[in-house]
């Protein structure tokens, strides 16, 4: 595979192996609650209620919190084979415009996903069409953070947050804002991994904001294998 690790620093190291961590922890949450429901539901005619729920949110978890580490080791595909055609020099410039052009769409992103979350977590929505220009007043009837989700029970080591967050209102199901702030989160570590890249391009660490024949080195790996003796 041509994606690259980054990062070779003691930090750097650290929020990889994280990174890495979260994600794996994830998607082997999904695959238990999956597993766990089947065999409830065709071996005793039963099941957790809440998890199918519980997978949906973890899967948007997944995706929002993975696009991002794709875009640091460079594991999005894409096509090349225009650009592979053209000069070093053009290959760069057009690199260029591409890292600019997403992170213009990650900030757009970054700032509806927190305008969308803050109307759940009783915090301001940002004021201004395209560029935040500041936040705008709360007011009591813009409060959403009493909004529940449909099926996942309300943890007790959650509790703590009623008081803070809900005027001391007891939440029976899970608050929305909970699961839904991968949102903003997922959406800057987005940007955030785009301005990297754009930089990494920029010092020549790096010529591509994709990975680079995919296909070819894929099978390259394999290629031993089908080698007669």
């Amino acid at each position: 595979m041509s994606n690259t690790m980054h990062g070779g620093s003691a930090l750097g190291r650290f929020v990889n192996e994280l990174e890495e961590t979260a994600i794996a922890v994830i998607l082997g949450l999904m695959t238990l609650l999956t597993f766990v429901n089947v065999v409830l539901r065709y071996g005793f005619n039963t099941g957790v209620i809440w998890g199918l729920e519980a997978v949906t949110f973890l899967f948007a978890w997944l995706v929002l919190f993975g696009v991002s580490y794709a875009v640091k080791v460079t594991a999005h595909l894409g096509v090349d084979a225009v650009t592979s055609l053209l000069p070093t020099t053009v290959r760069r410039v057009l690199a260029l415009i591409a890292a600019a052009l997403c992170i213009f769409y990650a900030f757009l992103l970054f700032k509806g996903a927190w305008d969308y979350w803050a109307n759940f977590a009783n915090l301001p929505q940002t004021t201004g069409r395209w560029f935040p220009t500041g936040f705008e007043e709360m007011k009591r009837t813009s409060y959403r953070s009493w909004y529940e989700v449909v099926d996942i029970p309300m943890p007790d080591w959650l509790r703590f947050i009623e008081p803070m967050i809900n005027e001391g209102e007891a939440y029976e199901k899970l608050p929305r804002f909970i699961p839904y702030a991968i949102l903003p989160f997922g959406m800057a570590l987005l940007l955030f991994r785009f301005i990297q890249a754009g930089v990494r391009i920029w010092t020549g660490k790096q010529d591509s904001l994709i990975v680079s024949h995919e296909a070819e080195d894929a099978v390259d790996d394999v290629a031993h294998m089908n080698r007669e003796d």
